[in-house]
């Protein structure tokens, strides 16, 4: 068998030519990319370059080769193939490029939108959106072309035909099985609408303290105050009750119990608070108030009541008001904090003290006013009953009586 070098020379030229244009077309565009990367922060150009570059580094190889193709001697069969898979190779590079167009503008209103400013309630709520509906988007452009390239099989339309015929057994399966995915994409789409939560809120899940990290499409991290991180999937949200203390507002109150001396002084106390709070920037001069809560046989509570822009500056501001307080009370009214009176005796003392002789109470002091009282005719009557129930002396028995 001997090698035809025509027909060898024939069917590689056009495809080395499309490969070397292709090598060229690639690099050209990966030093663009780097190039719009540089400047992706002030040109918008740039960044339409930056998203676009990669993805047509692929594709436009693959159009050169299928190009080519029309220029081989070779058979249709063969052609045919190799240009499905150029093709299929191009409907994904098409599939990435959508894919990153939606990163790139989700990208852009972040940027316009941050959220570390003072007021960030509107920068959260667009963030929020913005994130959610972004990884909603993309994942349904990456499931329609990955779909759409397997349709162009023969053997998955077949399949496909197959599974419309029964569609009723396996559409319910399939929802069964599917039902996590599909409840989480919903609870994803409520919380983009209706925002119950939104980045950098401050929640209270699972009895922890902690803010909204990230919003992905089938879960929410929560960073709690001691740097974990609590997982909690997009249903829960949807499905259970739990507190948002920046849903509306950032702005918070704030209690910091004592537990003083009946002797208290509460005037002074509450000229102290405010002197405490006019000091500390933490406070946001709205709430400001000493009250007297609760009170039992050996203290008083009173509550500190106090304002802050949000929740971590309330949490210092409540240390700083309770340490400030006990500070001033040690300081200017120690008889204010609580004590426990006890009698302290001397015990050997008390042994060599001589005892006193104690009188039995008198009995009349002691009867209660309901008791029935005896007399002194009740007292006779009771001596005659038992003196008739005595028996009688011999000398004084009748004669006439049988012994």
């Amino acid at each position: 068998m001997t090698l035809d070098w025509h027909y060898l020379a024939a069917v590689a030229w056009p495809l080395a030519a499309a490969l070397l244009l292709g090598l060229i077309v690639h690099w050209a565009l990966r030093a663009l990319r780097r190039t719009a990367r540089r400047h992706a922060q002030d040109h918008l150009r740039a960044r339409i370059a930056q998203v676009v570059a990669i993805p047509a580094a692929v594709a436009l190889p693959l159009l050169f080769l299928a190009i080519a193709l029309n220029y081989t001697p070779l058979d249709r069969d063969v052609v045919r193939s190799l240009r499905h898979g150029l093709g299929i190779g191009g409907m994904l590079c098409l599939t990435w490029l959508l894919a990153r167009v939606v990163g790139a503008v989700e990208a852009r209103i972040l940027r316009e939108h941050p959220v570390d400013v003072e007021d960030n309630l509107a920068a959260r709520r667009i963030q929020t959106q913005t994130r959610v509906i972004s990884r909603v988007v993309q994942g349904t452009v990456i499931l329609v072309g990955v779909a759409l390239a397997l349709m162009t099989f023969p053997q998955v339309r077949q399949v496909g035909a197959a599974l419309l015929a029964s569609a009723g057994i396996i559409g319910l399966v399939a929802g069964i099985a599917a039902q996590p995915v599909f409840g989480n994409l919903i609870a994803g789409l409520q919380i983009a609408l209706a925002q119950p939560i939104r980045l950098d809120d401050v929640v209270i899940v699972e009895g922890e303290w902690g803010r909204i990290e990230e919003i992905t499409s089938t879960y929410v991290v929560v960073r709690i105050w001691d740097e974990r991180r609590l997982v909690v999937p997009l249903q829960w949200f949807i499905s259970n009750p739990f507190q948002n203390w920046t849903r509306t507002s950032a702005q918070l109150l704030g209690t910091a119990f004592l537990w003083l001396d009946h002797r208290a002084p509460i005037a002074a106390i509450r000229a102290e608070l405010q002197r405490l709070c006019e000091a500390d920037p933490r406070w946001d001069r709205r709430v400001c108030v000493t009250q007297v809560t609760e009170t039992d046989k050996h203290t008083i509570e009173v509550r500190l009541l106090v304002s802050a822009r949000n929740s971590g500056e309330l949490f210092d501001l409540r240390c700083a008001v309770r340490e400030g307080m006990l500070a001033f009370l040690a300081a200017h009214h120690p008889e204010a904090l609580p004590r426990l009176r006890n009698d302290v005796e001397d015990i050997g003392a008390r042994r060599t003290r001589p005892t006193q002789p104690t009188s039995a109470p008198d009995h009349a002091d002691t009867r209660s006013p309901g008791a029935e009282t005896v007399t002194a005719a009740d007292r006779e009557g009771e001596a005659a009953r038992e003196a008739a129930a005595a028996p009688l002396p011999p000398s004084s028995r009748d004669p006439g009586a049988t012994a």
